[in-house]
């Protein structure tokens, strides 16, 4: 029973399979994305899920600037709904959804490669100061931009 575990590794090796990210900032998946430049996306959220993606990106190619041949756009839908209702019509829950559709285009030819969304939420507590309760929704638009730039990376 335990000899064909130890084999594994050895056929899958004998197959030609070898892990995505191999040879590191020179292997395929980097050199494409440093061709990847990130267009500009509106409003605060989008300068946060921007900045995280760029971060991403050079990470990925080694510190080298961002290409030319794609170009992804993104458009955001950031909202904040209120739940959570006292007797008094006070809300003492929010739930803030930050929403991305984006487009992977190849910059020569304008052809769209890559049409998808990613969603990302967070619960945030409604409290007595005015000023904690802005505090919370600020960090949880920098947690969800965050999580928006890991979906699409």
């Amino acid at each position: 029973m335990r000899a064909p575990v130890l084999l594994a590794p050895l056929l899958l090796a004998a197959c030609g399979l070898q892990p995505l990210y191999s040879a590191g900032g020179k292997g395929v998946v980097a050199e494409t994305l440093a061709d990847v430049r990130v267009a500009p996306i509106e409003g605060q959220a989008g300068w946060l899920v921007r900045n995280a993606l760029r971060d991403r990106l050079v990470a990925a190619q080694g510190g080298e600037g961002p290409g030319e041949r794609f170009r992804l756009d993104i458009k955001l839908e950031d909202s904040i709904t209120g739940f959570g209702v006292r007797a008094d019509d006070s809300v003492t829950r929010e739930r803030r959804t930050l929403r991305a559709r984006y487009q992977l285009i190849e910059a020569a030819t304008g052809e769209v490669l890559l049409d998808a969304t990613a969603m990302s939420d967070a619960g945030i507590d409604v409290v007595g100061s005015e000023f904690a309760t802005i505090a919370a929704e600020q960090s949880a638009q920098e947690r969800l931009a965050q999580a928006i730039a890991d979906q699409i990376v």
